[in-house]
């Protein structure tokens, strides 16, 4: 038995004829083979910039996997299902024999028994046999960073992948902080899976990224021509994230965003800064949107620092919820050792809130030059997180400087708007390629 894709929301766009660089809106299948809001940047990625494509006429279907992305109201989801193996309360679970469906549930659930990460292979095999069956239905498709084999094929339409940064730069970032052997090796299982992403991308005729670092990495990590890369940058959503005055500052608040528990996201070394920066300033506490790790080096080094009532976890909070939490804090800070875009500093930057923000990858791009438009410190390093931290929670004056110099900046250059208008010009530049290179009335 096959899978079968299930859709939700209504269906736009029926027209079939193809759209061409004459202006026509155009018909998109945004593909993501995981879309959770709440965890990472892809979800987020999908909602806002199929959002404004369809505000700029076009007619946009995400088709995803578990979690499914949260859509906007003219964004229909079609649901094309994965065994979810990951999910909770219950993750690496052994699904029973009545779940399976086909060969690719069997390899889904064989990789990751062998300690592997199947999502991207499966998703973009399901994705294949999903476009045959509706050839002639998209003028182009669009791949959120699954770089998966099945998406080689001929899908009926020219394809635009967007690779956000490699994958490889986490891959050797768990490896440099593995502390052990075994550890080494469950590493390099997990990430097999890049070795299948760095074959596809050199295969690609169009790729889009989101800053002009991450353009570097995608050469030199997985070996892509300069001249198939396009740099669109991301923003934020600046009607949401925007000033409030009748938000009242905490003092002391901190605030920062991590996904997940991992030496990339730099959160052990901001816990570390604030242990030192509360011997000077014990009202100085730290809000982190994110699930709370039991163990790891953030949770040693909270329970080592005695930080147990000084740092606080947020999870599954509203936009507007989680809007007002950073209006609330007099910082806001982004640790990570590597960032492909920095979608949390963009949006912080849009409130008003004073940043505090590493170098790390493409995060200077966005947060501006250092004391201009943040405050700008090495990664990895927790005193200089410290010591600007202490600066900028010490001067009321910087602080309003910063926050309304970088809001300047990030609706100057980062909204989802211009994304979606850069975005779309590719999708019009890869068809009339395509076009170009298909024998009039048959195929390439």
């Amino acid at each position: 038995m096959t899978a079968e894709a299930i859709e939700t929301g209504p269906r736009t766009g029926s027209d079939t004829s193809a759209a061409t660089a004459d202006g026509r809106p155009l018909r998109i299948a945004l593909l993501t083979y995981k879309g959770n809001p709440f965890c990472g940047g892809q979800g987020v990625y999908v909602r806002h910039l199929g959002r404004e494509l369809a505000r700029l006429g076009h007619s946009v279907e995400v088709i995803g996997a578990q979690p499914y992305p949260v859509l906007d109201e003219g964004v229909p989801l079609t649901e094309l299902p994965s065994l979810d193996l990951y999910r909770q309360p219950d993750p690496f679970r052994t699904p029973k024999r009545g779940e399976y469906r086909d060969w690719i549930d069997a390899t889904e659930v064989a990789t990751m028994w062998t300690g592997g990460f199947p999502e991207p292979l499966t998703f973009s095999l399901r994705a294949r046999r999903h476009l045959a069956a509706r050839r002639g239905q998209f003028d182009v498709i669009h791949d959120n960073q699954t770089l998966g084999y099945g998406l080689l094929a001929d899908l009926g339409a020219p394809l635009v992948t967007t690779i956000h940064h490699p994958i490889t730069v986490d891959r050797q970032l768990d490896l440099d902080a593995a502390d052990s052997r075994r550890r080494r090796a469950s590493v390099r299982r997990w990430y097999a899976f890049t070795r299948m992403q760095k074959r596809v991308a050199r295969r690609l005729p169009s790729v889009l990224t989101v800053s002009g670092s991450s353009k570097q990495e995608i050469v030199d990590h997985l070996g892509v021509r300069q001249d198939r890369i396009h740099v669109v940058h991301i923003g934020a959503d600046t009607d949401l994230w925007s000033p409030d005055p009748s938000v009242a500052e905490v003092p002391g608040r901190i605030v920062t965003t991590s996904s997940a528990d991992v030496p990339l996201k730099g959160l052990v070394h901001l816990v570390e800064a604030l242990a030192e920066l509360r011997t000077e300033n014990p009202q100085a506490h730290l809000v982190v949107v994110g699930k709370r790790a039991e163990d790891g080096p953030v949770a040693q080094a909270i329970e080592r620092y005695g930080l147990q009532d000084a740092v606080r976890f947020v999870k599954g909070i509203s936009d507007a919820e989680l809007v007002d939490l950073v209006r609330s804090a007099e910082v806001a800070c982004v640790p990570s050792l590597y960032e492909g875009f920095s979608l949390p500093a963009a949006e912080a930057m849009a409130t008003g809130t004073p940043l505090v923000a590493t170098t790390g990858g493409a995060i200077p791009e966005v947060a501006g030059p250092d004391g201009e438009t943040c405050l700008a410190v090495q990664p990895a390093d927790a005193g200089a997180l410290a010591a600007a931290l202490a600066r900028l929670l010490g001067d009321p004056e910087l602080r309003a400087r910063l926050g309304a110099a970088g809001r300047a900046r990030v609706l100057a250059r980062f909204t989802w708007k211009q994304a979606a208008i850069g975005t779309a010009e590719l999708y019009r530049q890869a068809i009339a390629a395509r076009a170009a290179t298909t024998q009039p009335g048959g195929r390439r």
